[in-house]
Formats: C-alpha cells, sequence, structure tokens
C-alpha cells in the first residue's frame, strides 16, 4: 500500500500513539549540529518537527552548535581555525566571534522558523543557563596545552528556560557558558552542553542530531548501523577501537547523562527528512539508541 493512501497515513497515525501516550508531558532535548545545520530546508523540517512535538503536548528543547558558520566567521577576519584534542582554540578575539555568530545569527534564525511554522520558541543565551570553568587539554605527547576560553559545565541555572517551559514555549539554546569566576563567555562543545543540561533535567529523551547514521562497525558504512547498544557493549566497542575519534566524547557524554537519570540517548541523522519524528514515533526507529 503507497503511503500515500489514507489507510496507511492513519496506519502511521496508530503506530505513532503509544509513543504519544508514553512520552506527552516529557521532556525531549535535541542537539542539531554537523553538516545539516548548514542547509536550509533540512533545519526547517527539523524546526517543524520540533513544532510537532509542542503541539503533541511533548516538550522540546534545543540546543544547538555552529562549528562551520563560526570557522567561516573566523577566517573572514583572518583567524585560522585550530583545535586540540576536538575542541576549537578559542582565543579573547575569537570568543567574540563565537558569540556573535552563535547569539545574533543561528539562534535567532532558529527562534524565526519555529514561529514561521505557528510554534512558540524564545532563545535563550547559554550564558544564561550554564556555569562553566576553563577546561584542561592535553595533546597527544601529554602536554598541558592552553587553548583559551572554552570551558566545560559545572552547573546549570534553570530559571530562564523552566520560564519558558510554564509558558508552553520552546528554550533554543546556544553552546556558551559563563565563567564562574570573571561571568565571561566560554565556547562550550555542543554536545557537553547538551548532555550538562539533560543530566540536570533529567529529560526522557537526548537526541544528538547531526551528519551521520548514528553508531556504526564501520564508519564508511551506512548498512553496519548498530541499532541500539548498551553500556557495556559501548564501553566494549570503545575499547576494540570501534567507537572511535569524535564518536568516544559523543558516546561518553551520552552514558554520563544515562547515569545521571536520562531514560534513552539517540543519535540519528538530521539529512534525513523527519528524522527526528521517525526516531521517537516508530517502532524501528531510524538511528542508533543509548540505553543503560
Amino acid at each position: 500500500m503507497s503511503l500515500s493512501h489514507p489507510t496507511a497515513k492513519a496506519e502511521a497515525l496508530i503506530e505513532a500513539l503509544p509513543y504519544l501516550q508514553a512520552f506527552r508531558g516529557k521532556t525531549v532535548l535535541v542537539k542539531m549540529g554537523g553538516s545539516a545545520m548548514e542547509d536550509p530546508e533540512l533545519v526547517a523540517k527539523v524546526m517543524r518537527d520540533i513544532v510537532f512535538l509542542e503541539v503533541a503536548g511533548i516538550n522540546p528543547i534545543v540546543v544547538h552548535g555552529g562549528g562551520k558558520a563560526i570557522s567561516a566567521a573566523m577566517e573572514a577576519a583572518g583567524l585560522e581555525a585550530k583545535f586540540v584534542g576536538g575542541f576549537r582554540v578559542t582565543s579573547e578575539e575569537a570568543i567574540s566571534i563565537v558569540e556573535n555568530v552563535l547569539s545574533e545569527e543561528i539562534n535567532p534564525g532558529l527562534v524565526k522558523m519555529i514561529r514561521e511554522f505557528g510554534g512558540k520558541a524564545v532563545g535563550i543565551p547559554g550564558t544564561d543557563v550554564f556555569f562553566g570553568e576553563k577546561m584542561k587539554v592535553t595533546d597527544k605527547e601529554g602536554n598541558r596545552v592552553d587553548i583559551g576560553r572554552v570551558g566545560e559545565v559545572v552547573g546549570c541555572q534553570l530559571g530562564r528556560m523552566e520560564s519558558a517551559h510554564n509558558a508552553g514555549i520552546v528554550p533554543v539554546i546556544s553552546p556558551l557558558a559563563a565563567e564562574l569566576s570573571t561571568g565571561k563567555p566560554l565556547n562550550i562543545n555542543a554536545d557537553l552542553a547538551a548532555a550538562a543540561l539533560a543530566k540536570e533535567l533529567r529529560v526522557a529523551k537526548l537526541v544528538y542530531l547531526s551528519d551521520v547514521p548514528g553508531l556504526m562497525r564501520d564508519p564508511s558504512d551506512p548498512s553496519t548501523l548498530i541499532k541500539s547498544v548498551n553500556r557495556a557493549e559501548a564501553d566494549a566497542m570503545i575499547a576494540d577501537g570501534t567507537i572511535s575519534g569524535g564518536m568516544i566524547p559523543k558516546i561518553k557524554s551520552a552514558l554520563d547523562a544515562l547515569n545521571a537519570g536520562v531514560r534513552k540517548v539517540h543519535f540519528i541523522d538530521g539529512r534525513l527528512p523527519h528524522a527526528l519524528l521517525l526516531e521517537i514515533f516508530t517502532e524501528k526507529g531510524i538511528g542508533t539508541e543509548v540505553s543503560r
């Protein structure tokens, strides 16, 4: 039967029913990143899915990245993009660019899209949500490296976000933190920011939406997608090298969130239309589900 057939559409709604019932009133935190954020059409589809969640009685929160846009802005300013251990080296000059791109370009753009689809959203600077301290990083030789105004989250303040939630408004949050000692902004890895907030709120689901299908045994072969994995299996995959590179901090942050009370973590490909809805409201899902 064609998916365009009325009966097929009704069956899709019925398949979604138990999930709508299970997650009504619950909080789902969506971290947006990767090249999926570079295509305005894809971003718009995700924002429409966010509105669907809101209308369905689920409480979505969006934490977004902005790596490529930040790199482009730094290049335009004559600053070279450098990374150590996967973290962007962020000088005093660079943090101003990071803050501007996140708070003046990306964040307002996402809020605008949600509103255009009839949803309610408010942009909240990460400095109003996260407290941070400068991150200590070592290079491949084990030497301590100063990477500037890059931080790790050490606490959250939830006032503005909870006010938005209570009013039925979707909070859209940038990955910045206020440094505990100075109040100045720190650049935070968006994956780690999302995990920190998910832990604080103990959300029903934390969804990492990026530009890969999920966790794969062979990163070059989408057919090796791992549909589900638990802590023991994930630890073993890190040990044997199946999980490597940039996926290691993602998986570790997911496991950390699960330990703190988050029910499930998902890694999905934001380049697929309605990936968010397919992962949450269908039995098979489309990405990798990480559970305890």
